[in-house]
């Protein structure tokens, strides 16, 4: 394991995974469709399991999951569901991998409506990340009134796993809050935009 040379927030110190993602990828503003569509469906297979499982099966969703492409999964058949139950890279839970294939439907109807998934999900935090100043791990919230509005619209749009608590999951991956303890380098260096 990576020894800790500088100051991280302490959730992300569990393995050498975890920290990668952390220093590259949580909380950095992201403005990919395909991007947006991969949280979707990684942090709904997280509901009720534990985030290092779903990293560590990333790989797995990716080849399952038809590198994340909405348009791709959108398409997949009662046949291609039931052979992925089967495939130990990815949790194999009927009604997340169900809900995968629904999602990826309702995800391309809002990039239809909207011209881009981004520019939906971006309208629910005023189009700039929400840069919260958090000193300890006890002061972040697990929902906010944004992922509340935003988990309700999605819900209402026939969207599945995304109660407010994954979906505020997503907004910190996402980039759309930096949820990034003051004091962890990452705070400063993410991008505001």
């Amino acid at each position: 394991m990576a020894t800790q040379e500088k100051f991280r927030c302490p959730w992300s110190l569990g393995s050498d995974k975890y920290i990668e993602y952390h220093d590259k990828e949580w909380g950095v503003p992201v403005h990919d469709d395909n991007t947006h569509f991969e949280f979707l469906i990684l942090e709904g297979a997280q509901a009720g399991l534990s985030w290092s499982t779903i990293l560590n099966k990333r790989e797995g969703y990716r080849k399952a999951f038809a590198n994340f492409d909405p348009k791709k999964v959108a398409r997949f058949t009662e046949a291609k569901l039931e052979k992925l139950l089967l495939d130990p890279g990815i949790v194999r839970n009927r009604l997340k991998v169900y809900a995968a294939v629904n999602n990826a439907k309702r995800f391309l109807e809002v990039q239809k409506e909207f011209g881009t998934f981004d520019k939906y999900i971006w309208g629910f935090v005023g189009g700039k990340p929400i840069v919260n100043q958090l000193k300890t791990l006890k002061e972040i919230k697990p929902t906010t009134p944004e992922s509340d509005a935003l988990s309700k619209d999605l819900i209402k749009r026939g969207f599945k796993f995304v109660g407010s608590t994954v979906i505020y999951a997503h907004m910190q991956a996402c980039g759309l809050v930096n949820d990034h303890l003051v004091d962890c380098f990452r705070y400063h260096a993410v991008p505001k935009r």
